[in-house]
């Protein structure tokens, strides 16, 4: 059993790979990955690899794989690719894994630069990619940021504006959320419906070279040959449309186009390789051959496939008008539920506002309840207040009808005081003119008292000399001398220090008559001047018919009409009568007035101290 060859063929999507005999032609490896990805238009497409020489050569399907020249590798590589491109994608390309496969070769063109394409058909190309893709923008889903990864412009156009890749995206999505409720196959579909009128679009070129060795581009496509100058793929230069070819050819590296005018001239251009003619004349012959096939009626496999396509469509576009119906009753459910779910949330938050607001005015009613009880006390509080304040008033009122009921009294107590304070003014003057008189009494009685201690002195000396004396015979007695006798026994009683016995016996009195008279009277002037005498304390004192009087260290003192008065030691002059104690001296006049309070009139006013207080 022959050796089994592996094989890789790429598609546009995916890997493949099989395992073919080494007699397996290019049409059965054909056939087998056309099985393989469930195509049926084989027309467009081809198997491309590279050769040993390194260029790029379509897999011919009437020999064996293994005796191409193709790249010995393991396993052998291939691409699955458009060989040949419809004039009208949307009347042409039928199944849609065949439109699939032009969108995503065609896309992989304008990425690389391959096909031109300007920037803004650039973006609204990559909008329909973006759909086929993710399908219909939704803000949920597609946040910001979910074309970040995907390559859908030129280098070329990211590189000939000055705008950041976010406002790339920006744009792209401002278009993406335009095609809502388009389906993928649709958004494939437009996308190639925009790139079909692209310049650039289906057309192979090769380097080519006039019989002026000018080099130019040679352009196949699904209409002609076309020819371009090197620097410009974009306007060709000649156009020689399928139509108005007579005839292809090439000699070595030459090749001819002869026109159907057989006046015109045929245009001759040399490739570099005799190869490259050969790749030439194939895809001229692919292309023309489709080309007339489109412009006959259609064969009945095509018609077959157009019938099932379009039940195909009609199945899909039931299906989606039923998907359609289905999600607008879902999303319409899903409003609805939505909108009960927002009316439960309503609701909800209605009844948990009610909760609230109910606990507010619970919580309200509790605190006015609070604040009615506080209120209330508040009340009861005031109104004990009122009946203090208004016990208090009258008790204010009582007390200033008192104050008022003495302040009469102190008035009229004041007055009287006023009338007493006269009065004792008079008899305080009174009583120091009395002093003043009694002071200078005082005085005269100190002269006399001196006066008197003198004629003791000299009657002691008289005493002392009588004594001494010869005894004489006494005088008969009378009733003078009897008096005098006791005078002098009741002044030796009150004298008993200088008292003597005296003997009447034997004395001799030689005095005359009148001398005894003279003494007599003297003795008598004595005795009532000793009525004024020294007590032991050093004070003078005297009894007369006006009292006891003294006059010493603690000064003048008697009894009077009035009572017991006299000067004590701080010098004030007080007196004892029948109201009281009273003093007239530094501290003014003080004593006790009628209602028995202490009182005094000095420097500072007229003070009292007694049952009102101070």
């Amino acid at each position: 059993m022959p050796k089994m060859v592996n094989v890789r063929v790429t598609t546009m999507d995916a890997e493949l790979e099989f395992s073919i005999l080494p007699s397996t032609t290019g049409k059965q490896l054909f056939d087998q990955v056309s099985r393989t990805v469930g195509l049926r238009e084989l027309w467009y497409f081809g198997l491309l690899f590279v050769n040993n020489k390194g260029f790029q050569t379509w897999l011919k399907f009437d020999k064996k794989v293994i005796s191409q020249e193709v790249k010995k590798e393991v396993p052998l590589q291939f691409r699955f690719r458009a060989k040949f491109y419809p004039e009208d994608v949307a009347e042409e390309l039928i199944q849609e894994v065949t439109q699939k496969l032009f969108f995503l070769q065609v896309k992989e063109d304008i990425l690389t630069d391959e096909v031109y394409c300007p920037p803004e058909s650039a973006v609204l190309l990559a909008s329909y990619s973006v759909q086929a893709k993710f399908g219909d923008f939704n803000k949920e889903t597609h946040q910001n940021g979910y074309l970040t990864n995907e390559r859908l412009l030129p280098k070329r156009v990211l590189d000939q504006h000055k705008l950041s890749k976010e406002q790339w995206e920006q744009r792209i999505q401002t278009w993406h959320e335009e095609h809502r409720a388009m389906l993928k196959e649709d958004a494939m579909l437009e996308y190639l419906k925009i790139a079909q009128d692209l310049e650039m679009y289906g057309v192979n070129f090769f380097d080519i070279k006039n019989r002026k060795g000018t080099e130019l581009w040679l352009g196949v496509d699904a209409l002609g040959l076309n020819i371009y100058e090197k620097g410009d793929r974009l306007t060709p230069k000649i156009g020689f449309p399928w139509s108005e070819i007579r005839n292809i050819s090439f000699n070595d590296k030459k090749f001819i186009i002869k026109p159907i005018d057989k006046k015109a001239p045929d245009f001759v251009f040399y490739a570099p390789r005799l190869g490259m003619n050969k790749r030439i004349l194939a895809l001229c012959m692919g292309n023309h051959e489709l080309y007339m096939k489109r412009r006959k009626p259609d064969t009945i496999e095509v018609q077959q496939m157009k019938t099932k396509a379009r039940e195909e469509k009609h199945q899909k576009q039931m299906e989606r008008a039923q998907l359609e119906n289905e999600k607008k009753k879902r999303e319409a459910m899903e409003k609805e539920k939505d909108q009960m779910e927002r009316e439960k949330q309503d609701l909800m938050l209605r009844l948990y506002q009610f909760e609230e607001t109910t606990k507010k005015a619970e919580r309200e009613l509790q605190e006015q309840l609070e604040r009615a009880i506080r209120l209330e006390e508040e009340r009861r509080r005031v109104e004990q207040d009122a009946a203090r304040l208004e016990a208090e008033r009258q008790a204010a009122l009582l007390a200033k009808d008192e104050l008022a009921r003495q302040a009469v009294i102190q008035l009229e107590s004041q007055e009287q005081l006023a009338a007493e304070l006269a009065e004792y003014t008079a008899k305080i003057a009174l009583l120091e003119e009395a002093k003043r008189v009694q002071e200078e009494e005082a005085e005269t009685w100190q002269s006399r008292a001196r006066e008197v201690q003198e004629d003791l002195l000299k009657t002691k000396e008289e005493l002392h000399l009588v004594m001494a004396a010869p005894a004489a015979i006494p005088a008969p007695p009378s009733p003078d001398s009897s008096d005098s006798s006791h005078s002098d026994q009741e002044e030796s009683e009150e004298n008993s220090t200088y008292s003597a016995e005296l003997q009447q016996q034997d004395i001799n009195d030689h005095r005359e008559e009148e001398e005894r008279v003279t003494e007599a009277e003297k003795n008598k002037r004595i005795q009532a001047q000793l009525m004024v005498s020294l007590s032991p304390s050093g004070a003078l004192w005297s009894l007369g018919r006006c009292g006891l009087w003294s006059l010493g260290r603690c000064g003048l003192w008697g009894a009077v009409g009035c009572g017991l008065w006299g000067a004590v030691v701080s010098g004030a002059l007080w007196a004892v009568v029948s109201g009281g104690l009273w003093s007239l001296g530094p501290c003014g006049l003080w004593g006790p007035v009628v209602s028995r309070a202490l009182w005094s009139l000095g420097p500072c006013g007229l003070w009292s101290l007694g049952p009102c207080g101070l």
